[in-house]
Order: C-alpha cells, then sequence, then structure tokens
C-alpha cells in the first residue's frame, strides 16, 4: 500500500471511528435522558401503608381508613413524607407528566392521613381540625419542592393551577378524608400505570349510586362536579363540558343509550347529592 492510500485508509478509520463514538454517545444520551423521564419515585412505603390500612367496600366504589393503624404505622408514614420533602423541584421537572402527577398525587393523599392524626381520634370530621376559623386545607405543613405548603397549595396551585396537566380525573384521586370524598384507592399511584389507576377510580365513583344517580329526569352527582366545574370543560380529550364528561361514563352512571344521547345534547337535568363529611374512619 502507497503512503498516499496509506494515510488515506487511516484518515478514513479514524473518521469512521470518532462517528461511531459519537453516534454511541448521542444514544447513550438519548437512553439516559429517557431513564431519567420515567424513573418512578419509590413509594413502596405508602403503597404499603395503604394496602396495610385501607378497605374498599361496596365492590371498590368506596373505601374506609384504619387511623388506629395509620397511627401505630406513624413512622413509616413519617419515612415517606421526609423521602418526598427531598425531591428537589429540579429532579421533579425532570420526569414525565405521569411521573409528576403520580407523585402529587400521592404527596397529598398522604399529607391528609397526616394531618387527620394529628387530632385523631378526638375528631368526627377533617374540617374539625384548625378550629372555628381555621381551615385544614390552609395549613403550611407539607414540606415539598422546596418550601412549607398546604393540601389547598398541592391540589390548587401545583396539580389544577398549573395548568399542566389538564387532567379532571385528579378529583377522584385526591382524598380529603370524608366519607362524600370519592375513595382514598388501597395502592399507591405510579406513573407507569396513572392512565389506568384514573380511569379506574373514577368510572368506580360515578358508579356508586348512592353519590351519582339519575333520578327521575335529573342526573344527580356529587357536588365535586358543581365545586370543580370548569375542570371538566377544558376539552380534556374532546370533551368540553360536564355532559360530555359524565357521557363519557354512561355505562358506570347506568344510562341506556338514549339517556347518553339527551345527556350530551343537553337536555338532561343536572341536580347535586349532598356531600357526607364525616370521617371515613374504620
Amino acid at each position: 500500500m502507497s503512503v498516499f492510500n496509506s494515510q488515506r485508509f487511516n484518515s478514513t478509520r479514524l473518521f469512521l471511528s470518532s462517528g461511531l463514538l459519537i453516534k454511541t454517545a448521542v444514544t447513550t444520551s438519548i437512553l439516559l435522558t429517557s431513564m431519567a423521564s420515567y424513573a418512578d419515585f419509590n413509594h413502596s412505603t405508602w403503597d404499603s401503608l395503604l394496602n396495610k390500612n385501607v378497605t374498599m367496600t361496596n365492590s371498590g366504589k368506596a373505601s374506609v381508613v384504619n387511623y388506629n393503624g395509620m397511627k401505630a404505622d406513624k413512622s413509616k408514614l413519617d419515612s415517606y413524607m421526609a423521602a418526598t420533602s427531598k425531591v428537589s423541584q429540579s429532579e421533579f421537572n425532570g420526569w414525565n407528566k405521569d411521573e409528576q402527577l403520580a407523585f402529587l398525587i400521592n404527596v397529598y393523599n398522604a399529607g391528609t392521613v397526616e394531618l387527620v392524626l394529628t387530632k385523631y381520634p378526638n375528631i368526627k370530621s377533617i374540617k374539625d381540625i384548625g378550629g372555628l376559623f381555621g381551615w385544614p386545607w390552609k395549613q403550611d405543613f407539607v414540606t415539598l419542592l422546596g418550601k412549607k405548603r398546604s393540601l389547598d397549595d398541592i391540589e390548587h396551585n401545583l396539580i389544577r393551577g398549573s395548568k399542566r396537566y389538564n387532567e379532571p380525573r385528579i378529583h377522584f384521586a385526591v382524598n380529603c378524608a370524608s366519607i362524600g370524598c370519592p375513595a382514598l384507592s388501597d395502592d399507591a399511584f405510579t406513573g407507569s400505570k396513572l392512565d389506568k389507576q384514573l380511569e379506574q377510580v373514577t368510572s368506580k365513583f360515578l358508579g356508586d349510586s348512592s353519590r351519582n344517580r339519575l333520578k327521575g329526569g335529573t342526573l344527580e352527582v356529587s357536588p365535586i362536579f358543581k365545586w370543580y366545574k370548569e375542570d371538566f370543560e377544558t376539552n380534556w380529550r374532546g370533551t368540553n363540558n360536564l355532559e360530555g364528561f359524565l357521557a363519557r361514563y354512561s355505562s358506570s352512571l347506568g344510562l341506556n343509550k338514549s339517556q347518553t344521547t339527551d345527556l350530551k345534547a343537553g337536555k338532561t337535568k343536572i341536580g347535586y347529592t349532598n356531600y357526607n363529611w364525616n370521617l371515613n374512619k374504620k
């Protein structure tokens, strides 16, 4: 091989090797980014507490909580809350939206249990916490993403107010420790299963005829749909009004085809059931 051809061969080999290294580096970077985006926060401690202390009732449409059991396991709850408090804003921002939302829902629910335990068993309702002029959801006691936050801050600012998630089904996932509230699930939410979990809790809640039912010509639903009506008007999956959202779950509500058609057309009167604020204790 001539000197000229040898130099050209070496240059070509160097070029190909460099290209391979660059390609490998780019691929590795993409994989690492993907892994970071989908890396589950470890919710196993909270999951085990739910498995042990939450009992599903009414065919999974409601649940009761063994707060005595939660109190006995308080050290585990404290450990979970301490772990969630260490997540930085930049780390949180690196997760995909499902991971973020599952994390926020779990922290909200764990925080609610923690708040109840500060007064349990000497309360009949979570509304008893805070006194005559207080409001339990306004108390800053959850350390999250670098600051002390209230339950209201988590729900109405981080979840709803951020406009990042546009997810009306969160109202059937976050739990206010009351009988009228959608069930506290007996397992933790995770990013990888979030859509399936949200669909399940929504269908189950709407299938509870004690809180949602067709009575005469009126569809009586939980006041949650009145309090947060705007969240069901955001064109979530093509539904831009409350009637459209409810029609998606017509089978859960026990509606037949013609009743569903009337609901979509706005011909069905919407009414609201009473909300039971008594503690969801076992």
